[in-house]
């Protein structure tokens, strides 16, 4: 005799398949959540991302989005499964059993399913992690500070979608054995979900709402900064949430109404279109996860480009091939030892250029810390150290001419005017750092010369001031720079024996970054405080490991060499370059995942309307058509929005960070259209796929 509990566990049997998808999307959720939590908290990322940067702000951005598209994707997992258990739930009930009856036996199973799938991706988070890092080190750059650290804090992310999970799944579990209506119970998974039809105006004012949320959240927190003199609070991010709504829009009109012109043809792909409207809330809301997932995916592989584009233009367009600069203190390699160094490689030496500088004090107004993120504007006698050349020496080692009056200065910036952030725009004395005598100076413009930008700065003043401001100047506030070009090929081997010679030339007092700021110091240690550049973290970088990216990005007086900075570009920046890919290859796995597995179900819940135009003599042709009718608008949609969103806005970003496009900007926007192409083409790969897919279980061939 067949017991109740016999029949329920034929049941779920029966359901395996949708157990095995609900199974599936937990799985996936977890693990990539779990694996991209891995990446943000590794201590290898940490050390080279600098906290508070761009870097980090963005890699925590894109978090929030695939944790948000990973929430809804496992919320409309759950939601489905339950669709399906209906049925079954509702045969039970139909023989007899009440809700208090099957409540149990439900939890154990719901309880069993997610815990078990949600758990098992939390621990292949970890090997996937791995072998995509290692898998990185072995297809493009390895070394010592690429070996993957792990820090357990990383789970307190898992953990919390693990209970979300858990959680939802339970509360749906008892919502539906709260239903008394059988019928109502049994044909669930049958029931329709049409969305509501809004207008035609709400594609256009969709799209109105992303650029107004997108221009809001960039300029909001600058806004806040002038209105209340405080640092911009973390709410100031609500203001991009006008995007949200904006995609939504754009996700209903093109349901609903679609974006070509139905009037004329109102009966063309009515079967498909009225499918897609009919379930309209379900796909919807996919198509805006998998939106946001792609903006996210795009978002993230544009850093390598703009980066690594910006960077080789740079190294290309540069008028010598190695430039370097010492301290007066510092006995370093000149003319002949590099010579020599050269003929050990059968290279000569050509061009070489020298000249010296005076590193003196400016000051300025800035913005002081009052606490509580409030701050104020102060005039500091002692604000930054910078170097600076006469006029006579910048013409000597540029070649160019250069016109200063006694009391004015120059700022020398890079011909695009780009990278005026640490240039002091703003000083009315220098100081001499050995005697503290002082001469009073105003800006006077920029002088233009690539290769003489960094984050301290150089300057330019009068021949009659640069006499009178050095005078008993110590040489450790001293300094040379030189140029010189390579007599033949360049070979990596000679720059990267220069490299090595001159780290080993330099003494223990010039082992700091190029941040560590010594008249700052001095200002510090006046007002009895601490600088911070004694006590931070990122001033740690060591001569023994010359080969980090953390010396060769910050050490002060790191050369300039184009066949060192083209060879070991991916060397320096490996852990910004495989961090942002493999944040693309997280959100693009997310996105694909969730659209294959709408198809999927639209399969399922769709098959009896397909065994109908079956009978009515549809021919495999036509019912193919109206399977990629449904399957192509949840590929197609999300991929062109997402990627065309994320490409303007990325262009935008460009250009209200200073008012223009450089040409590195533009060869990098080309990189990343060349490159969105590509992901384009894998989209198309996953399409094609899932139409396999899709007529296998609808029995098309």
């Amino acid at each position: 005799m067949m017991t109740m509990k016999s029949l329920e566990k034929k049941l779920q049997k029966a359901d395996r398949k949708q157990a095995a998808l609900y199974l599936f999307c937990n799985f996936v959720s977890l693990l990539l959540i779990t694996a991209y939590s891995a990446m943000m908290f590794s201590p290898t990322v940490l050390k080279v991302l600098p906290e508070g940067g761009d870097s980090r702000k963005q890699m925590t951005a894109i978090f929030v989005l695939a944790l948000f598209g990973c929430v809804v994707f496992t919320i409309y997992a759950s939601s489905l499964f339950f669709r399906k258990k209906a049925r079954q739930l509702g045969t039970l009930m139909a023989l007899g059993a009440s809700g208090k009856r099957l409540l149990p036996g439900l939890l154990r199973e719901v309880l069993l399913l997610s815990s078990v799938s949600s758990f098992a991706g939390i621990l292949a988070g970890f090997p996937f992690v791995w072998l995509l890092w290692n898998g990185f080190r072995l297809a493009i750059t390895d070394s010592a500070q690429m070996e993957l650290q792990i820090d357990l804090k990383c789970l307190y992310l898992s953990a919390l979608l693990f209970v979300i999970v858990v959680m939802f799944s339970c509360l749906m579990a008892y919502r539906y054995l709260k239903r008394t209506n059988i019928m109502e119970v049994m044909h669930e998974e049958h029931r329709n979900e049409p969305v509501k039809e809004w207008g035609t105006w709400c594609g256009p004012v969709g799209i109105l709402l992303v650029f107004v949320g997108a221009v809001l959240g960039y300029v909001a927190p600058f806004i806040y900064m002038a209105l209340f003199s405080a640092y911009s609070p973390v709410w100031i991010n609500l203001f991009y949430l006008p995007v949200f709504p904006g995609l939504y829009m754009i996700m209903l009109h093109t349901v609903v109404h679609g974006w070509g012109a139905r009037r004329k043809q109102p009966y063309k792909n009515l079967i498909a279109r009225s499918m897609m409207k009919f379930q309209g809330k379900q796909t919807v809301n996919n198509l805006l996860v998998s939106t946001v997932l792609i903006m996210g995916s795009a978002f993230a592989i544009f850093y390598i480009p703009m980066l690594a584009v910006g960077n080789l233009m740079e190294v290309k367009d540069r008028a010598y091939d190695y430039f370097y600069h010492y301290r007066a203190d510092q006995t370093v390699p000149g003319k002949e030892e590099i010579s020599d160094l050269a003929g050990k490689y059968d290279l000569g030496i050509a061009d070489f250029k020298s000249a010296p500088y005076l590193m003196l004090a400016m000051d300025g107004t800035t913005e002081v810390e009052d606490g509580g993120g409030k701050f104020h504007y102060e005039h500091i006698d002692f604000l930054q150290e910078a170097k600076f050349f006469s006029e006579a020496s910048f013409e000597m080692l540029t070649g160019e001419e250069i016109t200063v009056e006694p009391g004015q200065y120059f700022a020398i910036a890079n011909t695009e005017e780009t990278a005026l952030y640490y240039l002091n725009a703003g000083c009315s004395k220098l100081t001499n750092m050995a005697t503290f005598q002082n001469i009073p100076v105003s800006f006077a413009g920029y002088a233009h010369y690539d290769m003489l930008v960094d984050s301290m700065g150089y300057y330019v003043v009068s021949n009659e001031d640069y006499e009178r401001i050095g005078q008993e100047l110590t040489p450790e506030w001293m300094g040379t720079c030189a140029f010189f070009n390579v007599d033949g090929e360049d070979s990596y081997d000679f720059a990267q024996d220069f490299f090595y010679t001159l780290v080993d030339s330099f003494g223990p007092e010039c082992e700091m970054p190029i941040y560590y700021d010594r008249v700052k110091k001095y200002d510090e240690e006046l007002k009895g405080e601490v600088y911070w550049g004694d006590t931070d973290r990122m001033t740690q970088i060591s001569y023994s490991r010359p080969d980090d990216s953390d010396f060769r990005l910050y050490w002060t007086y790191m050369p300039k060499s184009r066949a060192l900075d083209r060879g070991d570009f991916v060397n320096s920046f490996s852990v910004y370059l495989m961090m942002f890919l493999f944040i693309a290859i997280i959100c693009s796995l997310a996105a694909m995942i969730i659209s294959y597995t709408r198809c999927m179900t639209i399969a399922l819940n769709n098959r009896y309307v397909f065994e109908d135009l079956k009978r009515l003599g549809a021919s495999p042709d036509f019912l193919i058509k109206e399977i990629k009718g449904q399957a192509g608008p949840v590929f197609r949609i999300p991929a062109i929005v997402g990627m065309c969103a994320m490409y303007l806005l990325y262009a935008m970003l460009m250009i209200m960070n200073d008012g223009k496009l450089t040409g590195g900007e533009v060869g990098g926007l080309i990189a990343c259209f060349l490159i969105l192409g590509g992901l384009a083409f894998v989209y198309y790969l996953v399409y094609r796929r899932t139409l396999r897919g899709m007529c296998t279980q609808l029995e098309v061939v």
